[in-house]
């Protein structure tokens, strides 16, 4: 080798180790900066909530009538802009003091005792979830689990925020545990609330799963945990209506497929539209297909405009079972058949494959945000098919753990 090469070889290393040595060094800046943004969002969570606690208690002392609580509050919020200019309005006050309030029991030490309550504007008031209502021996059990000792440091204050406006102590617990893990911003995790994730979540769980949803997240290891009835798909834009064709639902989704697959949940990665494959000398397709990498499985659907049909099912059926076949690999799970429909039909859903497979599933989806009582009657519907399906099946003992569990969360 001429000693041009070996100059330029030494070169190349040197080059080499200085991109590694840089690379290092940026990984340590970055970790270094994510920590002092934890460690802010931590101080500053902290300071609002010392902040209501110690609103609270002077209100607790003083005058009990409303107008007195927001003199207090109106002659804080003109002292302290003199002095820091911003972030101390009335309004904040009250998040702040709603903070603690909903808080009071993450310091073990500080006990909270109810005080009057002002009137807050619409912004702040409690978004009470009548399908998520839980027994008071559950709140107890998640009380006492250490997993709500003080504040997530990657959780920044808006995100209390908003969390604060959950009136249901086990709702919220979730949405907190879930924005922590998953990553959600304040916007998604407003979504998530608004859309009732967690009532949607709760349908097929009994008492323990109820209680495992709350304290520990959503945990995906079956089918089952991945599938929501109803899908809200309110950021498509589309009117509710029987007239919009398929293929102009299918094309909503993928212009809005972020969104998408943030309803469809945890693990999901967008793989195909209209998936063709060749069974003899027949062509078929797919509507869409994704992929679980938690699951490891894939998940095919099929967009329904309308009220399910027993040929739908047989349709997803066939067209499960030829995937199986033509596409997975070695190491890949059963392929999960999912029908989207805007209207569902509980006798098919009943007497059909749906009610016996553990792989094939039909959920109504929605084009606008219900509102808490048509969630609650969708909730209510599909419980009770549940409660059929497995009397049905075992003679009625589970029915009336089903029967024990609507009582449970109304």
């Amino acid at each position: 080798m001429s000693k041009n090469s070996k100059s330029i070889d030494k070169q190349q290393l040197i080059v080499s180790n200085s991109d590694d040595l840089f690379e290092r060094v940026v990984t340590i800046l970055e970790r270094a900066r994510t920590r002092v943004v934890h460690a802010v969002n931590s101080e500053m969570v902290l300071a609002y909530w010392l902040i209501g606690r110690e609103i609270v208690q002077k209100l607790q002392v003083g005058d009990e009538r409303a107008a007195y609580g927001k003199r207090v509050l109106e002659e804080l919020s003109e002292r302290l802009l003199k002095r820091y200019s911003k972030g101390f309005s009335v309004t904040n006050l009250r998040y702040f003091r709603l903070f603690y309030q909903t808080y009071a029991d993450r310091l073990p030490e500080i006990r909270h005792k109810a005080c009057d309550e002002l009137l807050l504007p619409d912004s702040q008031q409690r978004i009470h979830h009548k399908p998520c209502d839980v027994l008071d021996d559950l709140c107890l059990a998640i009380e006492k689990s250490s997993l709500i000792q003080g504040f997530s440091p990657a959780l920044s204050w808006s995100h209390y925020r908003t969390l604060s406006k959950v009136e249901n102590k086990n709702e919220r617990l979730f949405y907190e545990i879930e924005a922590e893990k998953e990553g959600w911003s304040v916007p998604v995790l407003e979504r998530q609330i608004y859309s009732f994730l967690f009532a949607r979540l709760l349908k097929s769980r009994d008492k323990n799963g109820v209680l495992k949803l709350a304290t520990e997240g959503q945990a995906v290891k079956n089918p089952t945990d991945t599938i929501k009835d109803p899908y809200i798909l309110d950021f498509l834009g589309l009117p509710d209506s029987k007239q919009i064709h398929e293929s102009k639902l299918e094309s909503a989704i993928i212009n809005n497929l972020q969104s998408f697959l943030l309803e469809l949940g945890k693990g999901f990665a967008f793989v195909a539209r209209q998936k063709r494959f060749q069974y003899e000398d027949e062509f078929f397709y797919v509507d869409l297909v994704f992929y679980n990498c938690i699951l490891k499985c894939y998940l095919l659907i099929d967009l329904k405009i309308g009220k399910l049909v027993h040929q739908d099912v047989g349709q997803i059926d066939s067209y499960v079972r030829m995937f199986d076949d033509l596409f997975i690999a070695k190491d890949d799970n059963p392929t999960i058949g999912l029908i989207l429909c805007s209207e569902k039909n509980e006798a098919i859903a009943r007497y059909s494959v749906l009610n016996d497979s553990k792989q094939l599933f039909a959920s109504k989806y929605m084009l606008y945000l219900p509102t808490e009582e048509e969630l609650q009657r969708e909730l209510e519907l599909e419980r009770r098919l549940i409660e059929e399906n497995r009397s049905m099946n075992d003679g009625g003992n589970q029915a009336g753990k089903e029967r024990g569990l609507n009582n449970f969360l109304i």
